[in-house]
This record gives C-alpha cells, structure tokens and sequence, in this order.
C-alpha cells in the first residue's frame, strides 16, 4: 500500500515511460511482472503502482522504497537490472526521485 505523507522518507520513484500504444501493454504486464517476481522481494520495497494513459503513449511506474539507500541498492542487483533492461527496449523513460512536499484529501 502507497505510504504517502510529507517527509524524506519513504523515496518515491515516479517513472515515466512513452512507448508505441501498440507496445503499451506489453510494458505494462512487464512492470507487473517485475514488481511481483523481483521488486516486491526485495528489502526496502514499499509498494508500486502502475498506471497507464488513455492515449496508450505512456506508462507511468509510481514506486516507493524505504528510503534512498534501498533504492539506489535495488538498481545494483542483476535481477532488478534484467527487468529494467527489458522496459528500456520497450520505452523511453523519465525516472524522477520525490519526496512529498504535501497531501490533501477531502
């Protein structure tokens, strides 16, 4: 579950990807894929949540993680890097580290 509350941690990855609406879910059953088989076991993970646009260009991967530390080791394991590899030869993408500045709700 999204941990969303002001505050440096958790980190929050917003990744965009534009890729061919052809290809768009292709991307996003590999995102899926790569967060139940790989991300979600790894230490540090909190939680993703994939979204994709009406238009079919792009995919947008809005991830947590415990905090930067967990993140940056994520990207140092072979078996995460074999998941980003395959996005990567789908799509385009914009990773974007966050924290949340603010919430509001009704």
């Amino acid at each position: 579950m999204p941990e969303i509350h002001q505050g440096s941690e958790p980190l929050t990855l917003i990744n965009v990807f534009t890729v061919e609406p052809a290809r768009q879910r292709e991307l996003v059953a590999l995102l899926e894929r790569a967060t139940h088989e790989t991300m979600c076991r790894l230490d540090g993970f909190v939680s993703a949540s994939i979204h994709r646009s009406l238009d079919g260009k792009r995919v947008i991967n809005y991830a947590q993680w415990r905090n930067h530390a967990a993140f940056e080791a994520m990207q140092q394991r072979p078996e995460a890097q074999v998941h980003m590899k395959a996005a990567a030869a789908l799509a385009s993408f914009d990773p974007i580290l966050c924290e949340v500045s603010s919430t509001s709700d009704r």
